[in-house]
């Protein structure tokens, strides 16, 4: 007779690397690593050090082994999964390429994607998360979440583990890759997944492990010095992983391209942001599963030290990034803006085929022709640091405070008013604009009109082709309580353009002449427009047929152009054509960077009390209150200016307090946790420097991202 002991029960644990079910006998205060130990067969050789227990009924790792059975919470009808904690994850890289890649699922997904992008090479991972894909129909309504797939019904029962899904892509080994001629060795062994071949290089992956393949044991060899596994029978050699990453194809395939979700309104682009994971919770507890996949994207718009030596596959990718938003029509661009990105795009891709990258060496060979010694380097550095860019000008003296003054014209739009332009004279000093009708008048009267720069928003209305140069500003009005007030500023050309746009530029962020960064704006304002004007030199002999214009340019713009498209690339070509590969893509961040609308992440929102629905945009720097059609600034809060954000898990209800007033809103384009993050985020971004310890501070970002929730 078997006598059950008091207080015992039943426990169902499938072992998902066998797919064997055990059940076993436990009582409530067993350690959740004791029973682990029960399930493992020691006679067994081995190696289970990389499992844990998955609750699938409540969604949750039980990770903490010290806990009993009580204090999770399991009962007699819990059934759990003894399985491994690094599963496959295919991902998605800024430049459309895949990679299949073994991420931890049991912790958090800042931390995994930290480790992911540790063996990327890719700095600052902070920068970076990994979001569900969406897809054009998801743009048609809002979703607080993403429209969960289907569980197989399998996982819920225990009956089978599940299986990987059917690739339907079409992948081949970089070393079956004849690149003189383009041909595939038809002899290769293909076990190695890797990405799209190319002329440039392609991405290897880790093989995917199949289920019961331990982690020590890999299905292949693990190559030192690499992130790949390659076949026991494959005697390849793939280099270095990150080699790769630092060019990519030209293009996509075209399948991959025809699957690109392009947002046609500004509401649509608010329910782009529905995907982002939340860095808090295991990618396991947010419905992914092994071979899922999932995008990863830069997700705070603040880059921190960029530097051509370090961050070649991180400014790749950021320039990928950056090209796809422009193609996929992301954020508006002028004609002109449109053609500077097309010729920037064309000369990557020129210098590419003129020095590709050394297989052995990631460093790429015009950078190295062209770089300081490095000790040379490290003196400059630091004595910019000490001593600013611009010590030994006039700016370096601070017995005198800079100012700025002109003769501009000023516009305070209205409706139904047909009032144009007025000629001002105006002068900048301590971050505000006064404004006089004459010279004369500055010298001995009060201004008639003082504006007050600090906070403001900054937009530039630019038009090489009519001779336009307009400032657009959205100025909170004094006490800082109700709308922003709009007015426009117009100048006579291009150097006065530069000039006050980039004072307004710094005065928003309250920094005044004196600032060290105003000639480098100056500097950076000027470049992005001489690459615009209408080229000076002849284009290089290139065949115009060889120039696929879909590659450069978006749908829009292509039927704009129409048959000139080619010709006008090529044209505009001519102006960049002397920058080298990591100069050109350099080029195209910054003048990204340098739109309208970069950097901004929207979201529909409806504010406490009120019925209609509006725009929230989340920036580095500040939130905006928008039109929900137009995308005009209702109104701009700083993050300087904010006390405390909270959220109301219950109701999904956030609250921003301010000096002196309080923001009540929900979020219906995303989950308010989305919003909750980006905001913290960005507060954490704002804390690096060069002077602190750039060790990430993991706590201290879920403090601010986590909601303490």
């Amino acid at each position: 007779m078997i006598h059950v002991g008091e207080n015992t029960w039943n426990l169902r644990i499938l072992i998902t690397d066998l797919d064997v079910e055990k059940t076993l006998r436990v009582k409530g205060d067993q350690h959740i690593g004791g029973v682990m130990l029960t399930l493992v067969d020691p006679e067994m050789p081995k190696d289970w050090s990389d499992h844990a227990l998955w609750w699938p009924a409540k969604n949750i790792w039980l990770t903490r082994t010290r806990s009993t059975l009580d204090q999770a919470g399991v009962q007699a009808d819990s059934l759990l999964y003894f399985t491994p904690m690094h599963k496959t994850l295919r991902v998605q890289l800024p430049d459309l390429r895949f990679l299949d890649y073994r991420v931890n699922f049991s912790v958090k997904t800042f931390a995994a994607v930290v480790n992911l992008c540790k063996d990327l090479n890719i700095r600052y991972p902070e920068e970076l998360s990994l979001c569900k894909p969406v897809e054009q129909e998801h743009l048609k309504k809002n979703f607080s979440k993403l429209p969960p797939k289907r569980i197989p019904a399998a996982e819920i029962n225990g009956t089978t583990y599940l299986q990987p899904a059917p690739d339907t892509n079409s992948f081949v080994p970089f070393s079956a890759y004849n690149g003189s001629n383009g041909s595939l060795d038809r002899h290769h062994n293909g076990n190695l997944l890797c990405a799209p071949a190319s002329p440039y290089a392609t991405t290897p992956r880790r093989a995917a492990t199949a289920p019961g393949t331990p982690i020590s044991s890999p299905t292949g060899t693990w190559m030192p010095g690499s992130n790949c596994y390659t076949p026991f029978d494959s005697s390849s050699s793939f280099g270095d992983f990150q080699d790769n990453l630092a060019v990519s194809p030209r293009a996509p395939s075209p399948d991959v391209r025809a699957r690109l979700v392009r947002p046609k309104t500004l509401i649509e682009k608010a329910r782009l942001n529905v995907g982002w994971l939340d860095s808090s919770l295991s990618i396991m507890e947010q419905g992914v599963r092994e071979f899922d996949t999932l995008l990863l994207r830069f997700k705070y718009f603040t880059f921190f030290d960029l530097n051509p030596k370090y961050d070649q596959v991180r400014i790749n990718q950021l320039y990928e990034q950056a090209k796809w938003s422009i193609l996929n029509e992301e954020l508006d661009c002028t004609e002109e803006e449109t053609l500077m990105f097309a010729a920037l795009q064309f000369q990557v891709n020129h210098q590419t085929d003129l020095h590709p990258p050394s297989i052995d060496s990631g460093i790429d060979s015009s950078s190295q022709e062209n770089g300081d010694d490095d000790i040379d380097s490290a003196l400059n550095e630091l004595q910019i640091t000490l001593e600013g860019p611009n010590a030994g000008d006039d700016k370096g003296n601070i017995t005198r405070i800079p100012e700025l003054s002109d003769y501009l014209r000023f516009l305070k739009p209205q409706r139904f008013t047909l009032k144009g332009y007025k000629r001002y004279f105006f002068t900048y000093r301590d971050l505000h604009l006064h404004l006089y009708k004459t010279q004369e008048e500055s010298r001995r009267a009060a201004p008639t009109i003082t504006i007050n720069l600090r906070g403001c928003e900054v937009t530039p209305d630019v038009s090489l082709a009519h001779g336009k140069f307009a400032i657009r500003l959205e100025v909170a009005p004094e006490g800082r309580r109700g709308p922003n007030t709009e007015v426009w500023v117009r100048c006579e050309n291009e150097e006065q353009y530069a000039k006050w746009m980039a004072a307004c530029r710094l005065a928003a962020k309250g920094r005044s002449l004196a600032d060290s960064s105003y000639e480098t704006e100056v500097s950076s304002i000027r470049s992005l427009l001489q690459m615009q004007k209408p080229a000076q030199a002849a284009p290089i002999n290139i065949n115009p047929r060889s120039v696929e214009p879909m590659d450069y340019l978006s749908p829009k713009m292509l039927r704009k152009l129409s048959s000139k498209a080619v010709q006008r690339i090529l044209e505009a070509h001519a102006n960049v054509r002397n920058l080298q590969l990591m100069e050109a893509k350099l080029k195209y961040i910054q003048a990204w960077q340098s739109l309208p609308g970069f950097g901004v992440t929207l979201f529909i929102i409806k504010l406490d009390g009120h019925k209609k629905e509006e725009l929230l945009g989340v920036a580095h720097n500040r939130i905006m209150r928008m039109d929900l059609n137009t995308g005009d600034h209702i109104k701009t809060w700083r993050y300087n200016t904010m006390k405390a954000w909270n959220v109301n898990w219950g109701i999904k209800c956030m609250m921003i307090q301010f000096n002196n007033e309080s923001v009540l809103f929900s979020c219906l384009s995303a989950d308010c946790k989305v919003v909750h993050e980006f905001i913290g985020g960005y507060i954490f971004m704002s804390m690096r420097s060069k002077e602190n310890n750039q060790t990430l501070n993991e706590e201290m970002f879920h403090k601010l991202t986590g909601g303490w929730s």
